[in-house]
């Protein structure tokens, strides 16, 4: 206790946000690793091309909608994409999968909904800009670049069959595959909540709204705290609705839609799996795709 009560206030405010940050966040990584750990034992990449469309336009088209039926938390999405690509789902159905879920998802919807006063306008917007950025990624995956995105050790070397052990068997290695899971991916999220709650504290957000003084730049400001703040995509509506008055229709847009795809706690989860010339490659077109259309919304009214 002597160490608490000599601690600087700043300190004590950054390890509270550290707390905060992992009391929201683990329960969607728990989960998210439950489902990949489900999926490593009763998926199989025949399984997968069976169910998956022939044409290759219409499996980003597949992947972008998905996340409607398929829900996830951009905290628990990483694992659970990082499985699918072992199981040879194509990135390029995969990434826009990554993108939308977190916000297409039926309870990121209603969020959005309520917290902008029942607002079809902001629950459309914020729609629409996550499916024009995922289908942006699944495009360029599918059409433009180098689709081999995991790291050569993220990918395993052969696969394992369980088609022939029994039901208990096989929910007990699902299990036990979410707990190794857990223990990999946790470090990454500790580490990232970690930064996160630093620069809540310590880069003064005062300094950020002074400086947003024309469309193009308050887009950018918001795209940054929503960066730093690693919201998760359940809660970022209300905090966005009460930034509305300050920066706007764009901006606002701006932070919801980029905060569920690039945060520090994901960002440290997907550099452990996907190599660094990807994700610099999501990061790029999110952000320039964002951009314009957010552009686009504040020039159209």
């Amino acid at each position: 206790m002597d160490i608490f009560n000599q601690s600087p206030a700043s300190v004590l405010q950054w390890f509270a946000i550290f707390i905060s940050i992992i009391i929201e966040a683990l329960p969607f990584v728990l989960l998210g690793n439950i489902l990949s750990g489900f999926i490593e034992v009763y998926v199989t990449p025949d399984l997968v091309q069976r169910f998956l469309p022939k044409n290759k336009f219409l499996r980003i088209v597949f992947g972008t909608f998905v996340g409607f039926v398929f829900p996830s938390c951009e905290c628990g999405i990483v694992p659970i994409i990082t499985r699918f690509l072992e199981k040879k789902v194509p990135s390029y159905t995969a990434i826009p999968f990554l993108a939308t879920a977190p916000i297409i998802n039926p309870i990121v919807l209603f969020a959005t909904y309520s917290a902008f006063g029942n607002s079809w306008r902001f629950l459309g917007l914020r729609l629409l800009g996550a499916i024009i950025v995922a289908m942006t990624l699944g495009i360029m995956l599918g059409f433009v670049v180098d689709d081999n995105i995991l790291k050569e050790n993220a990918a395993p070397c052969h696969f394992h069959n369980y088609s022939g052990e029994p039901w208990h068997r096989k929910i007990l290695l699902a299990l036990g595959h979410a707990i190794d899971e857990l223990f990999d991916t946790g470090r990454y999220l500790v580490f990232g909540s970690l930064i996160a709650s630093a620069m809540q504290i310590y880069l003064p957000t005062h300094i950020l709204t002074k400086i947003g003084g024309n469309s193009l730049t308050a887009i950018l400001i918001m795209m940054l705290l929503a960066f730093i703040l690693s919201l998760c995509s359940e809660a970022d509506a209300f905090i966005g609705a009460s930034l509305l008055s300050t920066f706007g229709t764009a901006p606002v847009l701006a932070f919801l839609l980029i905060g569920p795809m690039v945060d520090i706690k994901n960002l440290m989860m997907m550099l452990k799996s996907f190599k660094v010339r990807f994700i610099v490659e999501f990061i790029s077109v999110s952000v320039i795709m964002i951009v314009i259309y957010c552009m686009l919304v504040g020039v159209i009214g």
